[in-house]
C-alpha cells in the first residue's frame, strides 16, 4: 500500500512538473513572463512582482554589493531595460519576409537554441533539429543561411570564415572588391600570400571591421547575470540560499466565491498548481545547489571542478536527467569565485579526479596568454596539459576541445593576431 501511494505521489509530481516545465526552465529575469499565460487564463490570480533585493544575510557576500553605489534595484533595472540578451535580439527578428511560414520560424527558433554565446551555430545539431521538427536537414540548413541577414552580423555561422562571409553580405563594396574579399576569406590560412596584390590593402580594411566572434557585443558580463543560487561562507560553514527576492508572489482571490462551483473549483486548483510549480522550482534548484556544494566542495575553496554528471543529481533527486538539464539551463550560481553557470559544474572525467572542464579552462588560458608571433600548436598545448595534469591524451582531443570554443588553429590565430595591428 505504502509503495503504491509513493508511486502515485511521484507520478503526480512528475505530471505537474511536465505541465509547468516553462516555469522550471525560465531564468529569473523571465520568470514572470513565463507564468503570464497561466495568469491570463485564470481570473482568480493576481501576481505581485518580486522586490528585486537580495537577502540581507548574504548581501555583502554576493555580487549585488559590487554593482554600484546606487540602489541594487535601480542598477538591475537599468541593465534589464537597456540591454537585451543575444537570444532576445534574435527572437525578435524571426518574422516575415525572411521567415514567412510557421515551420520556417520554428526551425529558426531551434537554430537559435543551438547558437553558443559567441554567436556560432553548433553544426552537429542539424540532425537533431531536423528529427525534432520532422523536416530534412537541407531545409534546416537553408533556414540557417538566412541568418546572414540578421543582427548581429555573422550570427549563426558555423566558423570564422562563414561569419566573415555572412558579414560581407551586408557591406556595400564594389563588386570586384567584394569578389576579392571572398577569395581572401576562403583562403584565410594563406592570406599573407596576397599581401602584395593591388586590392589587398582595401580588402583588409573591410575584413578588420568584421565582428569576431559575431556576438562579441553580447558576451555575457557578470553584471548582467541574475543568479538563482547563492553560495556563501558563514563563519567557516558553506551555506546555500535561493534568490527569493526575484520570485513573483501568486495571490489567489477566493473571497465571496462559491468554491464548489465546477468552473471556480477548477480555476482555484489551477492557481494552486501554479503556486506548487513555483515552489517546486525553488525546491529543485535549492536541492541542486546543495548537491553542487556537496560534490564540488573543494571548488569553493579555490580548487578545480571535479567530474560530475547530470545523472548523479537526477538519481539523487529521483528525476529524469533531461529534467535536471532544463532546470540548470540558463541558471547561475553566485559565490566568492564569481558567477558560475550551473552547467559548468557538470563535467565529464578525463582521468579520475580530473575534469575535462579544468583541462579546457587551462587550454583557454594557454591560448589567451600565448605569443602572438608564435601561437601554440595543438601538440605544444598537449605537452603543457600532460605535464600539468599528469594525464596521457592524444592531439585530436585537444583539437576537439579547441574547436568547441571556436579557437582557430595556430596558423590561423597568427593571421588573426596580425589583423589587430
Amino acid at each position: 500500500m505504502k509503495l503504491r501511494v509513493n508511486q502515485s505521489q511521484k507520478q503526480k509530481l512528475s505530471s505537474t512538473l511536465r505541465g509547468w516545465l516553462p516555469i522550471l526552465q525560465s531564468d529569473l529575469d523571465s520568470l514572470t513572463e513565463a507564468i503570464e499565460p497561466f495568469v491570463q487564463a485564470n481570473p482568480f490570480i493576481q501576481v505581485r512582482a518580486g522586490n528585486e533585493k537580495p537577502d540581507k544575510k548574504f548581501a555583502k557576500k554576493s555580487f549585488f554589493n559590487e554593482l554600484s553605489k546606487n540602489s541594487v534595484s535601480e542598477t538591475i533595472e537599468a541593465l534589464t531595460i537597456n540591454k537585451k540578451t543575444l537570444f532576445e535580439t534574435l527572437d525578435e527578428q524571426i518574422n516575415p519576409p525572411l521567415f514567412p511560414t510557421k515551420i520556417s520560424q520554428d526551425i529558426a527558433y531551434k537554430i537559435i537554441e543551438n547558437i553558443n554565446t559567441e554567436g556560432y551555430f553548433e553544426k552537429d545539431r542539424l540532425d537533431e533539429i531536423a528529427d525534432v521538427l520532422g523536416v530534412d536537414i537541407e531545409r534546416v540548413e537553408k533556414i540557417r543561411e538566412r541568418f546572414a541577414y540578421l543582427e548581429p552580423l555573422g550570427i549563426g555561422a558555423v566558423n570564422l570564415k562563414e561569419a566573415f562571409l555572412f558579414q560581407l553580405e551586408n557591406v556595400e563594396v564594389e563588386e570586384g572588391l567584394c569578389r576579392y574579399i571572398k577569395k581572401l576569406i576562403n583562403e584565410f590560412e594563406s592570406i599573407e600570400n596576397y599581401s602584395k596584390e593591388e586590392l589587398f590593402g582595401n580588402a583588409l580594411k573591410v575584413i578588420k571591421k568584421f565582428r569576431n566572434p559575431p556576438a562579441i557585443d553580447f558576451l555575457e558580463d557578470e553584471l548582467q547575470v541574475i543568479p538563482d543560487i547563492f553560495v556563501y561562507d558563514s563563519k567557516g560553514v558553506i551555506e546555500v540560499a535561493l534568490n527569493d527576492a526575484y520570485y513573483p508572489e501568486i495571490i489567489i482571490e477566493t473571497d465571496g466565491l462559491d468554491e464548489k462551483h465546477e468552473f471556480v473549483a477548477n480555476k482555484i486548483k489551477d492557481a494552486k498548481d501554479l503556486v506548487d510549480a513555483l515552489e517546486m522550482r525553488k525546491a529543485t534548484l535549492y536541492k541542486i545547489g546543495l548537491m553542487i556544494v556537496e560534490y564540488q566542495y573543494d571548488f569553493f575553496f579555490g580548487k578545480a571542478i571535479k567530474p560530475m554528471k547530470l545523472k548523479d543529481i537526477a538519481d539523487d533527486l529521483q528525476r529524469n536527467p533531461s529534467t535536471i538539464s532544463r532546470a540548470i539551463s540558463g541558471k547561475y550560481l553566485s559565490c566568492s569565485r564569481g558567477i558560475i553557470p550551473l552547467k559548468q559544474f557538470f563535467a565529464t572525467a578525463v582521468e579520475e579526479n580530473i575534469s575535462n572542464s579544468a583541462i579546457k579552462e587551462y587550454m583557454r588560458e594557454l591560448v589567451k596568454y600565448e605569443s602572438h608571433n608564435k601561437p601554440l600548436s595543438d601538440i605544444k598545448i598537449l605537452s603543457f596539459i600532460e605535464k600539468k595534469f599528469g594525464v596521457k591524451m592524444v592531439r585530436r582531443t585537444i583539437t576537439k576541445y579547441r574547436k568547441e570554443f571556436n579557437i582557430a588553429g595556430s596558423s590561423e590565430r597568427k593571421k588573426l593576431y596580425a589583423l589587430k595591428y
